[in-house]
């Protein structure tokens, strides 16, 4: 007998006896006379007064004693003899009554299996692991990696109690960008502090369509010819973007400007003090701060490029990105293909693997082929 059912015994227990006496006393009044009745009553009711002038705070009410005001309640106007708690939490007590009573009701009619025990651990450990994923960031994990079917209200289900779930919201689309995501790229800098308090500028560029991170690099003092040098690196000789949107600040110069629309590139700026105009780049660096940034204090400008560039490569090859339908901006090869039957279990001659990022900060998932 685990620890729970006997305490939920006990419980049952305690609120049956405390029914039993009252109903004794109830029943031992039914044979007193009316008079003695009512001076019994006013004499309680004397008491009480007596209390409320005094301020005496009533003792908190057990679960019996919960559940016999409410019968009591059912015989007479309650509204006008109720003192120790307010109306709304009386009625709050039969809510919760009437919920338990159609749960005992529905008790053992059935529901959705539950998911095997090897798949509620890993998904356990999944969060426990990667302390930045929300449920759908687990649910594409499993699916995408391991080629099990799982809703991100049933990874809820198995959430470890004591973690809160993370729960991400989604970006609206103007048509413009709708229409031309893919010819479409962005760029912007954010700033990080070593620990010598040294002050970093990340430089990113991303692909709207994809979603796939461009480039990324560091510098302590940027400067428009580096930006320029950045983005040559960036974009390719021969490639098939046409805008690229940037925010009003100095770096982007107006020969920056030119140079890019010399290798057919215009140039999209955001309105001054806009910076949702720019949503692809800031939502890209607030990732970057939430799964690497945040967690990890940098030690020089070395030390910021590498962990950058690692979660550059994890962003873009191992990553699943909501916005592409828990898909991954540039997916490595044999990912497992969703099946249909039994999508609950782990297929048969493979195993999961597992690989630690940024000191394990973050975790990626496979299956592997177990050697014969």
């Amino acid at each position: 007998m685990t620890r729970e059912l006997s305490l939920f015994i006990l419980r049952l227990f305690s609120i049956t006896v405390g029914f039993l006496e009252e109903f004794l006393r109830f029943g031992r009044r039914l044979f007193l006379p009316k008079v003695s009745l009512i001076a019994q009553n006013l004499f309680l009711s004397k008491q009480l007064a007596f209390y409320q002038e005094r301020n005496v705070r009533p003792q908190r009410l057990t679960d019996s004693a919960r559940r016999l005001l409410l019968f009591w309640s059912r015989w007479f106007d309650w509204r006008n003899a109720l003192v120790v708690v307010k109306p709304e939490t009386l009625i709050m007590w039969q809510r919760r009554a009437f919920q338990l009573f159609w749960r005992w009701k529905c008790r053992g009619l059935g529901g959705r299996p539950r998911l095997p025990k090897n798949l509620q651990v890993l998904i356990s450990e999944m969060v426990r692991e990667n302390p930045t994923w929300g449920q759908a960031r687990v649910a594409a994990e499993v699916l995408l990696k391991l080629g099990i079917s799982v809703s991100p209200r049933t990874v809820r289900t198995y959430w470890p109690e004591e973690l809160e779930p993370n729960r991400s919201t989604s970006q609206r689309w103007t048509t413009f960008i709708r229409n031309h995501a893919r010819a479409i790229i962005a760029c912007d800098f954010v700033v990080t502090v070593t620990a010598s308090f040294r002050i970093l500028y990340i430089f990113v560029v991303v692909e709207i369509g994809s979603r796939r991170l461009l480039h990324v690099n560091v510098t302590p003092h940027p400067s428009a010819s580096w930006t320029l040098q950045q983005l040559r690196e960036a974009i390719p000789g021969e490639h098939a973007y046409r805008w690229l949107v940037h925010d009003r600040s100095g770096i982007f110069s107006g020969e920056l400007d030119k140079s890019l629309e010399v290798w057919g590139v215009m140039i999209l700026k955001s309105p001054v003090r806009a910076p949702k105009a720019n949503a692809f780049c800031e939502k890209l660096i607030g990732s970057l701060r939430r799964e690497c940034l945040d967690w990890i204090i940098p030690l020089n400008e070395k030390h910021v490029r590498t962990l950058v560039r690692e979660w550059a490569a994890h962003y873009n090859h191992r990553r699943p990105h909501t916005i592409l339908g828990s898909g991954i901006p540039d997916p490595p090869p044999r990912l497992p293909v969703e099946r249909q039957i039994q999508r609950h279990e782990f297929p048969e001659g493979f195993m999961i693997k597992k690989q630690s990022i940024l000191g394990g900060l973050h975790h990626e998932y496979r299956l592997e082929k177990i050697a014969a």
